[in-house]
């Protein structure tokens, strides 16, 4: 294995100030470095394979402001209210921004969660990827992550496609913030296939024939072998260290990460946003594309799709209110989001790709003196599409300045149990085990499916 440090990023691209160290890992996965070949094998020991069922869950970095997108409050006082109006949808009796014109004409594919209501308070991706709090008590080696705890279950569907990719355009350590495998090891960490660790996953010097012949490519493999078996550092190729190179050099995973390949007029129809403004000066990259890209992974096979969408933490400034950033932004979310949900459903997958798109809590009822809106735990949002879902509904809702829960209150826990729920796993019956051996509940709190929705 081999590893490659990058230089220190010393932005702080967020209010808390956060920093971190990117780095590369060639044939790795995960922070512990867990090779290609250890993956498949500890994949290949489990023995389990299931449907073509799948999710994309499209994090938000930053919080979203709810009140501003999909529970507008028109009669609340100037100072809560913001400057948008609510336009009618295709439902009758559901209203969201008049900055998503396309979604409101196909909002009976969608379905908005309005109350949120055990978000944390602080920039963490933990509990949008686990369903879990982590200010609670929690088992040696951590919780895993839900593409973690798919990939465990359910296996692969395709060898050629690990279960669980993690998108992030740009950058190499993946979303925000995000959580690690926990207790079911960096076996199940998610793939990464683009930034770039992308240019890893190409063989160099090796023809197109040449990667269509195994026994060419092994041979063509052989100084390297030598050369790392003479330091101790590799015992050779086996039957899962083919299977690494198979994900390495698939035409179905290549493919699939090579917009070259799909029809020019879909890309557009995704849109491509501002590439001035791709990473937005802080390592959140703004990229539509990456929506589509997780739509061909998932025709590709694979079971979970993370993506890492744009920045949305706006507590306003000079130059830089949240009006306006929101009148850049959601236009562009609304054309990729949109163009998402509607090629699931032309492509037939809208019965059995769920969508998720929501961030680490909701914003203040109350816009502050820098035409911003701060962190709000008490109340957050969540989109969702697909499924074979009861779409085309809200769900809960909150009083008349957006900033508590008045009906309905929905856990991170029922969110996640009908993501399990619609990938074919029961959370009342299935565990995993944890390091000490002991089973573990896929959710808290005895949470089901929401059941609005199933």
């Amino acid at each position: 294995m081999l590893t490659i440090f990058d230089r220190a990023d010393k932005s702080r691209p967020f209010c808390d100030g956060l920093s971190r160290r990117n780095f590369l890992r060639i044939g790795a996965l995960g922070a512990a470095g867990v090779t290609l070949p250890q993956l498949f094998q500890a994949e290949a020991a489990a023995g389990i394979r299931g449907s073509k069922k799948s999710v994309i869950l499209i994090y938000l970095v930053g919080g979203p402001p709810h009140q501003d997108m999909f529970d507008l409050k028109p009669d609340a006082p100037k100072e809560v209210r913001g400057p948008f109006n609510p336009i009618k949808t295709n439902v009758p009796g559901i209203e969201i921004c008049e900055e998503f014109p396309l979604m409101a004409r196909m909002m009976d594919k969608f379905t908005v969660i309005r109350s949120l209501c055990d978000a944390q308070n602080d920039h963490n991706a933990y509990q949008c990827f686990t369903g879990r709090d982590q200010r609670k008590p929690r088992p040696t080696g951590d919780w895993p992550q839900f593409g973690t705890t798919v990939s465990k279950l359910q296996g692969p569907h395709d060898p050629g496609v690990p279960p669980f990719m993690s998108v992030c355009y740009t950058c190499t350590h993946g979303p925000y913030n995000e959580p690690g495998p926990g207790f079911l090891g960096v076996a199940h960490s998610g793939f990464r296939p683009l930034g770039d660790g992308r240019a890893n996953m190409t063989l160099r010097g090796i023809t197109t024939d040449r990667l269509g012949d195994r026994k060419s490519l092994l041979k063509s493999l052989d100084r390297f072998r030598r050369s790392a078996d003479a330091s101790g550092k590799m015992q050779g190729l086996d039957a899962f260290t083919e299977q690494a190179i198979g994900v390495l050099t698939s035409s179905r995973l290549a493919d699939a990460l090579d917009l070259s390949k799909e029809d020019p007029k879909i890309v557009e129809r995704y849109g491509t946003g501002d590439p001035k403004k791709m990473m937005d000066g802080n390592g959140a990259p703004r990229v539509p594309q990456s929506f589509l890209v997780a739509r061909r992974l998932v025709e590709a096979g694979a079971r979970v799709v993370t993506v890492n969408y744009s920045k949305w933490d706006w507590h306003g400034g000079p130059g830089n209110s949240i009006f306006k950033r929101e009148r850049e932004d959601f236009p562009v979310l609304d054309k990729a989001i949109t163009a998402l949900v509607e090629d699931l459903h032309q492509r037939g997958l809208d019965q059995d790709t769920t969508v998720l798109v929501w961030g680490e809590f909701g914003r203040t009822p109350t816009i502050s003196a820098k035409v911003g809106r701060d962190h709000w735990p008490n109340v957050a949002q969540a989109l969702l599409a697909g499924g074979g879902m009861n779409n085309g509904q809200i769900i809960g809702a909150t009083d008349r300045l957006a900033g508590e829960v008045a009906d309905r209150p929905v856990r991170f826990a029922e969110v996640f149990a009908t993501l399990y729920h619609n990938l074919g796993i029961n959370v009342e019956r299935t565990t995993v085990r944890d390091l000490n051996g002991r089973p573990r509940y896929l959710v808290d709190g005895g949470a089901g499916p929401i059941k609005e929705l199933v």
